[in-house]
Parts: structure tokens; C-alpha cells; sequence
């Protein structure tokens, strides 16, 4: 390469470049891959420069390379032969040299035409062995030109538009040869593959590349044929592109089209980054939404299992305002001088099964809340596992890092699953609210378990209103104030009645919220992480947008420079 002073400061500024493009991509969490080709890009500068045959197995590219050359140097066959890459450069001949890369060999001729330049044989495009178009692909962007070799017998194929489409997203400059062109008997056919290749190349790289028909049997039988002319043409143009001002320029554009590419694919990974980013905010708004509905849903199942409740309890003050008005009769002035008999029957008749029906009545409600509490834990799981990102941000640490705290969230859901059961969550609900109910039915602490609080109440009940009943001995009374006295008992039945109905059902509110607090302190604290990942991913893609722009800038004003020289 000629390295007159502008060219060294254009090395200078694109050693500096590609430097800083590397440590954006490994600030970025970029793919390993996407780090390796900026490496590459900046190692190119100092490599020889690398003139690169490729194109399918059968295009008959070793042979091409001999007859290129002037001399058989690769091994030639119908079979893809060629499963390394064959860098051949100027030196005494001696055996393949291994390389840092194990499928590329460097072998030295003898050849006054590779005098720094180094010519790139590679494997076919097509071939059977998928490693060999692997090979193929992954050396292009080193590739300061490419020789691209189609057949005349099969011009332009499927799989080598879509070579050509990769080669010009990593700004390659071509030139187009078509080998066997012996086998086309008229100048009308040569015109007509002629341009079917131009128009194929120009679809893909949108310009026109020149096109070269060349016949490599043609050319390696010289003495009988007296050479190829496609050959002679082909190599006065390569002879052109490759003097010293032009070959410096296309080694200086190379790198810089590589890094525009490589960036455009970091580009591209942020711009789904952040549309991740976007509906992952949509997934916290709209699981947010899910709480909230489960939150209404819930008090409103609780509303309605109150209301049960509340039909039992008035059931009860019906019977007991029955009893009360049936029993404090002047008429029954035995059964009012024995007190003991009156409690009886204000149990048999009034209290009923009211406990028991009040102790299924809140199973009912623990059950209930427990199961759309769980129901709510699975929808979590089920929706965040349907969350799949971009394939975009595949290989990135941005995708490692926000599919590890997704895991986490659905981790937590499926853990509250699989460790907290449905008895479990039952046994310490039904615990906390008898630990509340005692304070209503006028217990101590301990000693109450789910099975007996229906005794426990109908005890207390009895207690509680059959005081109305003490001091109703007919000998302590007379008989005129017993009228009186049945008002003043039914009286304190209803406020009885409706204590105890606001205390039962402040009991249940009361827990009812204290379970739907943990809940949400245990979505809360799943969500956490992944939202301040949301926060802090936003404020670094942010910065990255304008380190981009930075660094596409300089790649474009570089690009023109480096054009300039020509």
C-alpha cells in the first residue's frame, strides 16, 4: 500500500475509529461475533491486500485460480475439493503454513503477480458441507476485492444472488467473471449471459460491476489455443484496480465499509431494544392492570359472600325475634322461672345451625380468595413466558440480562405455586382470621382451630343473648312489666345483631386486605429488579443513539476522504 503522509493520517484516523467502534460494541453487550469482525476490520489495515475468488463449488474456481496464475497451484475436481480457505501470497514455495485460523492455510509461490497482493481461494458457496459456506461468509468481510465467479453453463444462480446481496451489505467491491465461456458457441449467446449476470449483479448491488466471460480450460491450454481472450481482458482491468493509488484506496475502504455494516447491525439490535423495552412497559401496565382487576374482582367476591353472611345473621334475628316475642308472655310463666330451660331453647330455636352455617360460609370465602389468588399467579406466569423478544437482540447481553430478570418474575410466580399450596394459604388465612375473630367472639389467644369455631360462636352467642333472659324470674318481676321488658329485649337483639355483623365483617375485610397486601409485596418485589432494568436500559440505549450517530459520521466523512484519493 503507499503510504504517503495523507494516507498515514487517514490510517491514523481509521485505526482510531474502528478502535472506538470495538469498545462501543463491547459497551453495548453486543454479540461476541459483532466484537471479533470490528477486531478484524481494524486487523485488515495491516494484512496484505486480499483479492478474493469465491462463488459455487462447481464454478470451476481452482481451475480459474491456475489459469489466473500460470500455474497449477490448487488442486482441481468435479467434487468441492477446496474445504479450506487457500490464501496464496508471494514467496519461495514451501509447504501450507498454518494460520491462527484453522481452516485458512497460507501457501507461497513463487509468482511475481501476487507481489503484495494476497489471492483468496475460498470454498464453494453451495456446497453440500454447510461448514464450507460458513467458511466462505465469515472471510467476506475481509475481502478488499472480490473476484466473483459464476459458470456459463449455470449464470447467476439462486444461491449466488444471495452471496452477492451479503458481499454488498458489507460494501465489497466486485468484479463479475463468468468461467466456461467456451461453452457458449455465439456471440449472440456471450451477449445474453452478458447481460443476464450485469442485471442480476445490478439488482443486488445497485450498480453495474464489470462483467468478464472467461474460459480458465481455454487459458491453461495457451500453447495449443494461444491464451484466452476474456483472460487478457480480465487481467488488464485487475492490473488497473490494483496499482498502487487505486488498491490504497480500496484497502482503506474495506474497514470503513465493515464498520458501517457492524454498526448498522448494532443499530439495529437497539432499535429492538427499545421496542423490547417499549412493550415490556406494556407488560408492567398491563400486568399492573391484571392486579388491579384481580383487586376489584376480589372485593367484589367479597362483597357478595358478606352479603351471605349478613342473610344468615338476619335469619337468626327473625327466629330470635320470634322466640323473644312468643316467650316473654305472661302465659308462659313457668318456663320464665327457669332460666337454664330458656337458654336451651333460645339455642334450639334461635342460634339453630347459624354457627355452622356461618363457619362453611367463611370456608366458602377462604376457599374463594385462595383459588383466585393462585388463578392470578398462574396468569402471571402464563403471560410473561408468552413475552419473547426480537431474535434481533439474540446473543446480546441486553437479551441475556432482561430474559434472566423475566425468569426471575415468572420464577417467583411459579415458586408461589409449586411451594405455597392451596392448603397452605388456607391454613394461614383461616389462622389469621380466627386469630381476629377472637377478639369479636371474646376469646384469648390460642386454642382455636378451623374445626371448632362454629362451637366457640354458638357458645358465645348464647352468652350473649341470653342475658336478655336473667332476672326474667317470675318472682323478682311483676307480671305488668314483662311487655316492657320484651321491647327492651328485642331492642338489644338488633344493636346485638348488627355488632355482630360489623364486627365479622370488619374481621374478613380486615384480612381479606392483609392477604392482597402480601400478594402485591410479593408482585412488587418480582417486578422490582425488571423495572429499574427497564429505567436504567432506556437511559443507556439513549446515550448509545447519540454515540452512534457519533461514530456514523465519522465513518461517512472518512468514506469520502478515502474516495477523494482516487
Amino acid at each position: 500500500m503507499l503510504v504517503t503522509e495523507p494516507v498515514q493520517a487517514l490510517l491514523t484516523r481509521e485505526r482510531t475509529l474502528l478502535s472506538d467502534l470495538q469498545a462501543y460494541l463491547q459497551a453495548q453487550g453486543a454479540p461476541a461475533e459483532a466484537v471479533t469482525q470490528a477486531r478484524q476490520a481494524l486487523q485488515n489495515l495491516d494484512e496484505s491486500f486480499l483479492l478474493v475468488v469465491v462463488g459455487e463449488f462447481n464454478a470451476g474456481k481452482s481451475s480459474f485460480v491456475n489459469a489466473l496464475l500460470g500455474e497449477t497451484v490448487l488442486p482441481e475436481g468435479v467434487t468441492p475439493t477446496t474445504d479450506r480457505i487457500y490464501v496464496l501470497v508471494h514467496g519461495e514455495k514451501g509447504e501450507p503454513e498454518a494460520t491462527a485460523d484453522p481452516f485458512v492455510v497460507r501457501l507461497r509461490v513463487p509468482i511475481a503477480a501476487l507481489d503484495g497482493v494476497a489471492l483468496v481461494d475460498t470454498p464453494g458457496t453451495n456446497a453440500i458441507v454447510r461448514q464450507h459456506q460458513v467458511l466462505t461468509e465469515g472471510f467476506l468481510p475481509r475481502a478488499d476485492l472480490l473476484l466473483f465467479l459464476t459458470s456459463a453453463d449455470r449464470p447467476f444462480t439462486e444461491s449466488e444472488r444471495q452471496f452477492l446481496s451479503l458481499a454488498a451489505r458489507w460494501g465489497r467491491a466486485v468484479v463479475m467473471v463468468v468461467n466456461k465461456a467456451d461453452l457458449l458457441e455465439t456471440p449472440e449467446q456471450r451477449a445474453e449471459v452478458r447481460a443476464f449476470v450485469e442485471a442480476g449483479a445490478r439488482a443486488e448491488l445497485n450498480l453495474t460491476p464489470p462483467v468478464y466471460l472467461v474460459s480458465a480450460r481455454r487459458e491453461q491450454r495457451a500453447a495449443q489455443t494461444g491464451g484466452d481472450e476474456g483472460f487478457r481482458a480480465l487481467r488488464d482491468a485487475l492490473q488497473a484496480r490494483l496499482g498502487e493509488r487505486e488498491r490504497t484506496r480500496l484497502k482503506l475502504t474495506g474497514p470503513l465499509n465493515a464498520a458501517a455494516e457492524i454498526l448498522g447491525g448494532e443499530e439495529r439490535r437497539a432499535s429492538a431494544a427499545r421496542d423490547t423495552l417499549r412493550a415490556d412497559l406494556d407488560t408492567l401496565s398491563s400486568l399492573e392492570a391484571q392486579r388491579q382487576r384481580h383487586h376489584e374482582t376480589m372485593q367484589g367476591e367479597l362483597d357478595g359472600q358478606l352479603n351471605r353472611v349478613g342473610r344468615l345473621l338476619a335469619e337468626f334475628e327473625a327466629r330470635a325475634d320470634k322466640f323473644i316475642d312468643s316467650t316473654l308472655r305472661i302465659g308462659n310463666f313457668r318456663q320464665l322461672v327457669n332460666s337454664r330451660g330458656l337458654e336451651t331453647q333460645f339455642r334450639e330455636q334461635a342460634i339453630a345451625d347459624l354457627p355452622q352455617a356461618i363457619e362453611r360460609q367463611f370456608a366458602t370465602m377462604v376457599d374463594r380468595f385462595v383459588e383466585s389468588n393462585l388463578h392470578f399467579w398462574e396468569d402471571v406466569q402464563t403471560f410473561l413466558l408468552r413475552r419473547q423478544p426480537s431474535q434481533d437482540i439474540a446473543r446480546t447481553r441486553f437479551s441475556y440480562d432482561r430474559h434472566a430478570l423475566v425468569e426471575g418474575i415468572a420464577g417467583s410466580a411459579s415458586r408461589h405455586l409449586s411451594e405455597v399450596t392451596e392448603a397452605q394459604l388456607t391454613r394461614q388465612l383461616a389462622a389469621d382470621t380466627e386469630d381476629a375473630m377472637k377478639g369479636v367472639v371474646g376469646l384469648g389467644a390460642g386454642g382455636v382451630g378451623v374445626g371448632v369455631i362454629g362451637a366457640v360462636l354458638a357458645g358465645t352467642l348464647a352468652l350473649d343473648f341470653t342475658f336478655i333472659f336473667s332476672g326474667l324470674a317470675i318472682g323478682s318481676l311483676g307480671l305488668l312489666i314483662l311487655p316492657a321488658r320484651r321491647l327492651q329485649a328485642l331492642r338489644e337483639l338488633r344493636v346485638r345483631v348488627a355488632e355482630l355483623r360489623a364486627s365479622l365483617e370488619g374481621v374478613v375485610r380486615r384480612e381479606y386486605e392483609r392477604e392482597q397486601e402480601r400478594a402485591d409485596a410479593r408482585l412488587r418485589d418480582a417486578m422490582s429488579p425488571f423495572t429499574r432494568f427497564i429505567e436504567g436500559e432506556q437511559v443507556r440505549l439513549q446515550e448509545a443513539e447519540g454515540q452512534a450517530a457519533r461514530l456514523r459520521a465519522d465513518i461517512t466523512a472518512l468514506k469520502g476522504q478515502v474516495d477523494a484519493l482516487g
